[in-house]
């Protein structure tokens, strides 16, 4: 089972506490440590996306690879970046501004038959960051995808067994962050063999504060 509600806002309050005042509003982050996993098999190469219930007001920046009506819709429902045909294959060989690209954008979404082209010229930068696009048909409802990813979060897993993502931001209501951890938690409760006791330690923590141990 999820740990109690009480005990996570508790320490989310205590997070908030202990963090210094910034001139910016910081991420409120979630820190796991598992253990009891084999880092070789399916369960040890976690990477689930995840739909809060609460967004926080640093939404991720969504990047759609599109043609035709597609690009149009994605940018009426203000997409922060279109790419469209053209465009990627002017991208080839220009690794500064793949890179770029790459590092700005928290997802990508792109038009099923642009696939191989976007595996061709962006599949090196994004494939090593976890990024690769999900491919989607031309009929598919972009202004909706478009709003579902800008409250998700990836939980990966890369060489330890150690998971860390954003959960909110310190301005936030804190039955708002407890309830996007709960989500969280119920979700990698349901992806490892033996749920929460696979979970060694939670931690919560501003982006600059110290953290704060969820204790169950």
């Amino acid at each position: 089972m999820p740990l109690d509600q009480k005990i996570i806002l508790n320490a989310v309050k205590e997070a908030k506490e202990k963090s210094k005042k910034r001139n910016f509003n910081q991420s409120i982050e979630l820190v796991l440590s598992l253990k009891d996993i084999d880092m070789k098999s399916p369960e040890g190469k976690i990477q689930e996306i995840i739909e809060l219930p609460y967004s926080p007001e640093k939404t991720n920046k969504i990047c759609v690879i599109a043609t035709g009506e597609l690009a149009l819709k994605a940018r009426k429902a203000n997409a922060d970046l279109v790419i469209e045909k053209a465009e990627l294959e002017g991208l080839a060989g220009n690794k500064r501004e793949l890179r770029k690209i790459a590092n700005n954008y928290d997802f990508f979404i792109a038009e099923a038959p642009l696939m191989p082209t976007v595996g061709k010229v962006l599949g090196p930068v994004l494939g090593p960051r976890g990024k690769m696009p999900i491919p989607v048909p031309l009929t598919v409802d972009i202004a909706s995808l478009i709003e579902k990813h800008r409250k998700t979060v990836i939980l990966r897993m890369r060489n330890q067994p150690i998971l860390q993502c954003r959960v909110g931001t310190e301005n936030m209501k804190e039955e708002e962050i407890a309830e996007n951890i709960q989500t969280i938690l119920r979700a990698l409760e349901a992806k490892l063999k033996r749920g929460m006791k696979n979970i060694k330690s939670t931690y919560i923590k501003t982006s600059m504060g110290e953290p704060v141990k969820i204790k169950p």
